[in-house]
C-alpha cells in the first residue's frame, strides 16, 4: 500500500476534483464513498459521503486522516478507487489477494479548479452569464449568456444531468476514443450538453449518436453539430428495438423512452457491455396491465395509485435486473417533483468485482405481484430453449395457443 499512499498524498490538496471509492467487499455495508475537497473556515478539509442503502453521511477530516482511512478502506473493504485531479487521474485496484495496481495518467494543461467554499450560492457546470452555443440556439440562453426566465427549468434540468456526467466521468475510458449511444434523443438539449461538457470542458475523446424516430428533428440536430463544429457528434433515425450500428459500447443513454423502449434500451446496453447506463424512464403501461394482489388490493383498485405503483415498482425490477446482470446500480431523483413527475433516473456503473446478486428476492417479488416485465422476458431468451422460452410466456399471460 504505500504506492497508493504516496499517490494519496499527491493528490490530496486543492486541485483534487473528486475520488470515488468502489467495489464493496466483506461485511461492510457501505456501497460506495465519494471523497472532494472543501474549505472551511478557511481550512482544508476533505468531506467523504459514505453511502449506506438509500442514505448518505457526510464526514470531513484533514489530509492525514483521509489518507490513513482510505487505506484502511482499500485493505478491507473495497476494490477500486479512481482519482479525478486538476493535473491527471488514477485507477487503483486491488486484488483478492491484496496486489495494488495503479495506473495513472498525467495532464499539463489542468481542468479548472473545483470550488472549494463549503457554504456557497448554486454553482452549475454550465454558468450562468457565459454563452454557450447550443444552449443560445435552442433558446434557452440570450446571445449574452443570460438564461431565459421561461426557460430556467430546463436550464437547471439541463446541469442536473451533467452532475450525473460528472460523478462517471471516472468510470469512461481516458486513453481512447469513448464512445456514446443516446436513444430517444428528441430536441438533443441533453445530448449537446453532453458533448460540450465531456469534449469541451473535460477534454474527453469521445463519438456521440443520437438516435431518434423524427426525421426532421434529425436534420435541425445534425445540421447544429456541423455549425458549432461538433466533430463525432451524429444523428440518426432509428428505433430502439432495431438498431444495430456498433458492436461496442462505453455509455448508453435513453431519456425518456417510451414504456417498454426503455427496456430495450437497458438490454442492448448490457450487451454491449457498456460501463455505464443512464435511464431515464417515461410512460410505463406494461406492468400496470399485469400487476396483482390480494394483499394490495384495497390500494390497487384505486386507478391512479395502481398506474404510480406499477411504475415504481418497473424501475426498481429494472434495477434489480441490472445488478444481477453485473452492474452497481441506484435510482436518483433526476429533478426536483415540482417541475416534472417523470424525474427518476436509473444509473448503472458495469462492476469490476465478482459479487452476485440474489435472484431470491427478485422472484419473489415478481411472483407476489404476478408481473414479468420484458427486460426480465430478453435475458430469459438468451437462456432458455426458444420452446421453453415460449411456454414461460404461456404460462405468465395464460395463453394455452401460440405466443403473439
Amino acid at each position: 500500500m504505500e504506492e497508493l499512499k504516496k499517490l494519496l498524498e499527491r493528490y490530496l490538496n486543492g486541485n483534487l476534483i473528486r475520488i470515488v471509492i468502489s467495489g464493496a467487499k466483506g461485511t461492510t455495508d457501505v456501497t460506495k464513498i465519494y471523497i472532494r475537497p472543501v474549505l472551511i473556515k478557511e481550512k482544508l478539509l476533505f468531506q467523504a459521503e459514505l453511502f449506506r442503502g438509500t442514505k448518505a453521511f457526510h464526514e470531513n477530516a484533514g489530509k492525514e486522516e483521509t489518507v490513513l482511512r482510505i487505506l484502511e478502506w482499500m485493505k478491507g473493504s473495497f476494490r477500486q478507487l479512481q482519482i479525478t485531479g486538476r493535473f491527471g487521474t488514477a485507477n487503483v485496484l486491488v486484488s483478492k489477494k491484496g496486489k495494488v495496481t495503479i495506473k495513472e495518467r498525467r495532464q499539463e494543461a489542468g481542468v479548472k479548479a473545483p470550488e472549494l467554499a463549503h457554504n456557497k450560492k448554486k454553482r452549475y457546470l454550465l454558468e450562468e452569464g457565459k454563452p454557450v452555443d447550443f444552449l443560445v440556439d435552442l433558446g434557452v440562453m440570450t446571445a449574452e449568456g443570460r438564461v431565459v426566465h421561461a426557460r430556467y427549468d430546463k436550464f437547471r434540468q439541463i446541469n442536473r444531468f451533467l452532475e450525473f456526467i460528472d460523478d462517471v466521468f471516472p468510470f469512461l475510458p481516458g486513453d481512447q476514443e469513448v464512445t456514446i449511444l443516446d436513444f430517444g434523443c428528441g430536441k438533443s438539449y441533453l445530448t449537446f450538453a453532453m458533448y460540450y461538457y465531456l469534449r469541451v470542458c473535460r477534454g474527453l475523446d469521445i463519438r456521440i449518436t443520437g438516435l431518434d424516430l423524427k426525421e426532421d428533428v434529425i436534420r435541425r440536430c445534425n445540421a447544429l453539430a456541423e455549425k458549432y463544429g461538433y466533430e463525432k457528434l451524429e444523428f440518426l433515425k432509428g428505433d430502439i428495438a432495431e438498431y444495430e450500428g456498433r458492436e461496442q459500447i462505453d455509455m448508453v443513454v435513453t431519456l425518456h423512452a417510451c414504456d417498454t423502449a426503455t427496456d430495450y434500451a437497458i438490454y442492448k446496453a448490457v450487451r454491449w457491455k457498456a460501463k455505464v447506463i443512464l435511464s431515464v424512464p417515461c410512460c410505463q403501461h406494461e406492468l400496470n396491465r399485469q400487476i396483482k394482489s390480494e394483499l394490495l388490493d384495497p390500494v390497487l383498485k384505486y386507478g391512479l395509485l395502481k398506474e404510480r405503483i406499477a411504475a415504481l415498482v418497473t424501475d426498481g425490477l429494472r434495477a434489480e435486473i441490472l445488478e444481477q446482470q453485473g452492474y452497481d446500480t441506484q435510482v436518483l431523483e433526476f429533478i426536483d417533483m415540482e417541475h416534472t413527475p417523470k424525474n427518476i433516473l436509473i444509473r448503472a456503473v458495469k462492476r469490476t468485482g465478482d459479487r452476485k446478486a440474489d435472484h431470491r428476492a427478485y422472484e419473489r417479488c415478481t411472483q407476489g405481484l404476478q408481473v414479468q416485465p420484458t427486460l426480465e422476458r430478453l435475458f430469459a431468451a438468451e437462456h432458455l430453449p426458444s420452446e421453453a422460452y415460449k411456454n414461460r410466456l404461456r404460462k405468465h399471460s395464460g395463453e394455452k395457443g401460440a405466443v403473439g
